[in-house]
């Protein structure tokens, strides 16, 4: 067995993946949505909403989420979140999980331009 703490000081609270643990897929939370656009090249995330609501941006699409959606953004679709509410949290799915430099090397910067935005 294996617990994760949370620490309400880290905004992207806790992970867990190839790099700590033997599960296939990496695992984490986040207590706001981050505004940083990128793309994957290799990785699906999967956001499940825990509570709040927050704006996210896929390509050309303003989405809001509230509690209980689920979204799914395949690689290479262009991703970032433009707001989130005070309360909001949610769960995030990487598949596959990757560790190091190859998570590194998967996610690319893009513009807020090349969203439209």
């Amino acid at each position: 067995m294996r617990i994760e703490r949370a620490d309400p000081a880290i905004v992207k609270g806790w992970y867990l993946g190839p790099w700590n643990s033997d599960l296939p897929i990496s695992l984490g939370y986040a207590p706001q949505g981050i505004d940083e656009p990128h793309i994957h090249t290799t990785i699906t995330e999967i956001y499940v909403v825990a509570r709040g609501t927050s704006e996210l941006r896929v390509g050309d699409r303003t989405v809001t989420l509230t509690a209980g959606d689920v979204v799914v953004v395949e690689p290479g679709e262009p991703h970032t979140f433009l707001s989130s509410s005070e309360e909001y949290f949610h769960f995030v799915i990487q598949t596959p999980g990757l560790e190091g430099q190859a998570a590194r090397d998967d996610r690319i910067a893009i513009t807020h331009a090349e969203l439209g935005l």
